[in-house]
């Protein structure tokens, strides 16, 4: 069982295995609009997940994510995985409620039982996270695959989406920058022995912290940094709430120190330029910073939009709950056509 290597059994790695921006946009087109009343958010504005009104002031969430392995043990596999598609429920303000799982196996290539410690993998998180793992679909895949279906509530009136960001509001990332470039350099051989639990300790915190923070008023917008990066994600928050963002580059938390080296080293996933090629037109940056913020990051922190005039109770909130946080820049008017801007 050791020396079952999942990711040499996939052609992609975690959120970076997603379909890039400009591709997406090209499926999700068309000219068939539906109404449906109850349906507070669909995919309009690519958000984390749907929101559909119960008539009573809350609203039940629904969301699925799902990927190829990124790590090679099976039952970090199936950790990460259910992080990641839990952190949809809680970008939106709301609170989980139950997970079904789905699965893709290659039955013919690896032992069920090694499946098996994947989906122990996702009940252990799911446990964490205080809901049951309530059942599933699998298939016979070519590639492993996992992830979850996820449904969970929220008060209407806590409900936050990544439409609500008002200029002057400040931007605040909970977890580190740089997961991509990790699990690359470790595809390639090249990662040190003591970066090597720094990526699956950042893809496995849960970002419950954002179903806490929905009853805050001051809190404007909350969206997930997955695998389009933190400038795709930045960029469809701010085009949803019609605002440019402003961002230090300095200010952006890394993982490691040494992730320039492996930057130098060439450990840049495919995602990255995938990312780049979608919206780089939107963005103001030097060449340089293109790695960073365009880095595909699986089971990445929150980005949350917070009233300035709170952002002192707003970080005793999460220091209290022991949450990291980097102020890393804020919204501000549209003043050209570009909608990210990095200094």
């Amino acid at each position: 069982m050791n020396e079952i290597k999942l990711t040499s059994y996939s052609h992609g790695a975690g959120c970076g295995c997603k379909i890039s921006p400009k591709i997406l946009t090209e499926i999700l087109h068309t000219d068939e609009v539906e109404h449906f009343p109850n349906l507070l958010v669909g995919y309009n504005h690519r958000d984390d997940a749907a929101v559909f009104d119960q008539g009573d002031g809350t609203a039940i969430i629904s969301t699925t994510d799902f990927f190829m392995p990124i790590v090679d043990d099976p039952y970090t596999f199936g950790q990460i995985a259910s992080v990641n598609a839990i952190s949809d429920v809680y970008a939106m303000g709301g609170t989980p409620m139950m997970a079904i799982g789905i699965l893709g196996w290659p039955i013919d290539k690896l032992e069920a039982s090694i499946a098996s410690l994947v989906l122990k993998g996702a009940r252990n998180i799911c446990a964490r996270a205080g809901i049951p793992l309530a059942g599933g679909h699998s298939i016979d895949s070519p590639e492993p695959i996992f992830g979850l279906a996820v449904t969970g509530k929220v008060n209407i009136d806590n409900l936050k989406t990544n439409a609500g960001a008002k200029v002057g509001d400040y931007i605040y990332l909970t977890k580190p920058l740089g997961i991509g470039i990790l699990t690359t350099a470790e595809k390639k051989g090249i990662l040190k022995k003591e970066d090597q639990l720094l990526a699956i300790e950042s893809m496995l915190r849960l970002n419950s912290i954002g179903g806490y923070l929905s009853k805050f008023d001051y809190i404007h917008s909350i969206t997930d940094v997955t695998g389009f990066g933190l400038a795709g994600h930045l960029i469809e928050m701010a085009e949803a709430s019609n605002c440019q963002a402003l961002i230090n580059y300095v200010n952006l938390p890394l993982i490691n120190e040494s992730l320039l080296n492996y930057i130098e080293a060439k450990a840049i996933p495919g995602g990255t330029k995938r990312n780049w090629e979608s919206y780089g037109d939107k963005v103001n940056c030097t060449e340089s910073q293109q790695t960073i913020i365009a880095d595909p990051q699986t089971s990445g922190g929150l980005l949350i939009a917070v009233d300035p005039n709170y952002v002192n109770e707003f970080e005793n909130v999460c220091k209290e709950r022991n949450t990291k946080l980097s102020f890393i820049g804020k919204f501000i008017d549209k003043i050209e056509n570009k909608v990210l801007t990095v200094i």
